[in-house]
This record gives C-alpha cells, structure tokens and sequence, in this order.
C-alpha cells in the first residue's frame, strides 16, 4: 500500500486515523497500531505477515530472556540466536539466488560449467527496514542501552508501525520509546498540524518532484545508448534528484504520519545535496542508516582507534555491506565501495580540500556523488561502464524526453535540494495563508495522483 495512493489516503488512513484516537488506553492502542501494520503491509501479500510476525515473537523473546538472565551465557544466547535467525530470512529472501548466480559465474569463470538452480522466491517488501528494527533492538538490549519491554504489543508496534514499516526511516526503540510508553497520554491536537504539514510537504515531494522528474528519466536510461553525452548528463541529473526526492518524501511523510499518531520519528535527510565532502555527504543521506553502519558496524569493527591502516579496513568493509544492503547486485557492492573510497581519500587529503570554497567543495562533492549514482541505478556492469563513457566522453545520440520541460524540472530540483529548505527547516506551525498553501500543494498532488497510474517508491525493492 502506497503513501500516495488514494486507498490509503482515503480509507486506510482515515480509518487508522478515526479509531486510533477514540481507543482511550495505551494497551489499546498498541493492537490499534499493530493490527493496522500488518493490514498495511498485508495488502501487497498477507503471506509475508507471517515472516514479520516470526522475526517479531524471535526478537520480543529474545529481550524477555534479557530481563530473566543475567549470566553471560545465556544473555550471549540471546543476543546471537534472534541475529542468526533475522540474518538467516534476510539473507535466504533476498541473497539466495545472488549468492547461487554468483558461484555460478566463478565456476564458469574456472571453466566448470555447473547447472546452478534459480530459486522462485519473491522479495519481502521491507524485510531489510523491519530486520534491522529487531536486530538494533536485540543488540541495544544486550548493551543495556534499553529496557526490554514486557509488553508484546508495545513491541508488535514498534516493528510494524505502518508509518516507516517498508521504507524506513530504520528507527530504534529507544528514538520512540518514550512515545509508546505515553501513547494512551497523548493529545490528538498537540501535533496534528505538524504531522499534516508534513506530510504534505512529504506528498510534494515525491508526486510533484520526483515522479515529474521520472516521466522523462525512466525512459531515457531505459535506452541509455541512445544518449548523447548532454542526454547522458540530463539523464543521471535527472536520477539524482528523482532519488533524493522519491526517498526524502517517503521519510517526510512517515514523519508527518508519526507526529499524527503521537510518535516522534527522526529525520532521515538533511539536505545531503549541500554536503561539503563524503563524511558530511554520510551525515545527511540516510541518516538512519548511516548511523547504524556506524554505530552497529564501523565502531564495533574498532573505528579509527588502532591505526590508519585498520581505519581504512573498517571504512571499507562497512560501505561494502552497506552497499549490499541496498541489494543482491555487485553493481551496488561497487557503489559501496566507490564511497568507502571516497571516504578513505578525504580522511587522507582533508587538509587540502577543506580550506576551497565551500560552493566548489558542494559541487565537486555532488559530481562525485552522481558517478557513484550510475552504479546504484545501473543494472548491469555495462550498463554502468556505458552511462559512464557517455557522459565523460563526447558522444552523439538522443537528449532526454521533452528536454524543455526536463531542463525547468532540473532546475526546480536543483534549487530545492543544493539551496531551498528541507521539511525540517520549514516552519509547520502556520496561519490561514500557510494553510491555503498546503492545500494547494496537497490538491495539486492529489490532481496527478487521480490522473495517472501510482508510482511505488524506489527503496521498496531494498
């Protein structure tokens, strides 16, 4: 079910909305929400609401056991089997076929041709965000960072919150603890018009910009060889910002639907396109990621405390399982790598690219992010090496689909995302004109909702 499609703003929503804030107790309003997840998430395939409700009784047993147990054995048990077991459905539902392509590949490449099975498997929507829910959780618990709640559904509404269920943002329990604890307190006026603003804003976004963006770019790399080197530039440019913007109004409008439902949920973007250099770049997209590769990942790994040499082992390895996490395809693995390389060059050469001016850093950061962008969209090696050549080399060919109105939907993107204000830096509390504006906006969003056919969000088929 999609944030912009009229089934969940016209029935699902309303009624989430309507009977959440008639349930009076915190108890009830636990099930309200989990029994709303898992409707949300079932309507693609109810089958798949076994599999989160399995990796959800695993992890809530898991923490009870942290609460009876204090010997480190068992409390090691704890932490290692729900993990294994988390890891385990992820990697079968979304690596097996990788991982049984590729060894089929290294056998032709050794000259054993070996018939290798494909499986029929179908990809959970959102089982990478709702894993790494539960695995945050189970490790926060072990570290004591948490109490592990007793309550089986105040845990069943943390991981299938509808709001940031199959898109992230990847939220830990103890960002919204204390929101779930005070939900039966919770005042439907105190951020209702923060959350609507929000999620208009959210809508805007990602019907106006990104899917405006996608009409002329979808096409164009879907006949990528046809390009011509500006083709190839309008095309990836055109990515790029369909991207950020397809993902920062998913994250806007999870916000928005958070503060409807009395839950604070963190910012995912801060404006990344204004980033200085990698390591800022990594403190704004993604946040919630970031900092989990970070927190659950590169510390844990031993950070930069022992060395350069060991520093930049850990960099590497972190982006590379970063990039696979955003899929089963070497073409990411590479992507992840290319920014574990951009990363380990600035820790080196800082002193000599931090005193230029900070809008020739914006710009040669943001280059450097679209070349990483080729790889993340390319399908194939080819595909990537071709994109590439293109825009770096002169080549003639075919400029994008309606390259007018393609140039004025770059420009309106660019400004947004390298100048404007991001949703946090809006204000949301607003008076009869602010109101008339997200109207507006919403009524606009709503036009190209009813007029063409839904578009899913991109970080769905992570």
């Amino acid at each position: 079910m999609l944030f912009n499609s009229t089934i969940f703003l016209f029935v699902f929503l309303p009624i989430a909305y309507t009977v959440f804030w008639t349930l009076q107790s915190t108890r009830s309003r636990y099930i309200w929400l989990t029994i709303t997840g898992y409707v949300f998430y079932g309507y693609w395939d109810p089958r798949f609401c076994l599999l989160m409700a399995f990796s959800t009784l695993v992890s809530y047993f898991a923490g009870l056991g942290f609460l009876r147990w204090s010997d480190e054995r068992r409390r090691k048990l704890c932490l290692v089997i729900p993990i294994a077991v988390d890891l385990s459905l992820l990697a079968f539902f979304k690596y097996a076929n990788f991982g049984l392509e590729t060894a089929r590949q290294s056998l032709h490449f050794l000259g054993a041709d070996v018939h290798v099975p494909h499986l029929d498997v179908v990809l959970p929507i959102g089982i990478s965000f709702y894993t790494f829910h539960t695995i945050t959780y189970i490790v926060d618990s072990y570290r004591g960072v948490i109490k592990p709640t007793r309550n089986l559904w105040e845990f069943g509404t943390y991981v299938s919150l509808f709001s940031q269920l199959v898109a992230g943002p990847i939220v830990r329990f103890r960002q919204i603890e204390e929101d779930l604890e005070r939900l039966g307190a919770a005042d439907r006026t105190r951020w209702l018009g923060r959350g609507i603003s929000f999620f208009v804003v959210g809508l805007v976004e990602k019907v106006l910009v990104a899917d405006s963006i996608a009409a002329f770019v979808d096409p164009a790399l879907a006949h990528w060889q046809a390009l011509s080197t500006l083709g190839a530039w309008m095309a990836m440019l055109g990515y790029a910002f369909q991207l950020y913007f397809d993902f920062s109004g998913y994250s806007t409008m999870a916000v928005g639907l958070g503060y409807m439902f009395g839950i604070r949920i963190p910012q995912n973007f801060n404006s990344p396109y204004k980033s200085l250099d990698p390591s800022d770049f990594w403190r704004r997209w993604h946040i919630s990621l970031s900092s989990l590769l970070r927190d659950y990942l590169y510390i844990p790994l031993g950070g930069n405390r022992h060395g350069e040499a060991t520093t930049y082992r850990n960099l590497m390895i972190t982006m590379l399982l970063g990039g696979l996490w955003h899929g089963a395809a070497w073409v990411f693995v590479v992507w992840g790598a290319y920014h574990g390389l951009l990363l380990a060059l600035y820790r080196a050469g800082a002193r000599w690219w931090d005193p230029l001016p900070a809008p020739l850093r914006q710009a040669g950061m943001f280059v450097l992010a679209l070349i990483g962008w080729v790889f993340f969209r390319s399908t194939s090696f080819p595909m990537a090496t071709g994109l590439l050549a293109r825009m770096f080399a002169p080549a003639t060919g075919s400029l994008v689909p309606q390259p007018t109105l393609a140039a004025l939907a770059l420009l309106v993107a660019a400004w947004w995302a390298m100048i404007g204000p991001n949703a946090f830096d809006m204000k949301h509390e607003h008076g009869f004109r602010g109101r008339a504006l997200e109207t507006a906006a919403f009524a606009a969003s709503l036009a190209i909702i009813l007029g063409s056919r839904v578009t899913p969000f991109l970080y769905f088929q992570f």
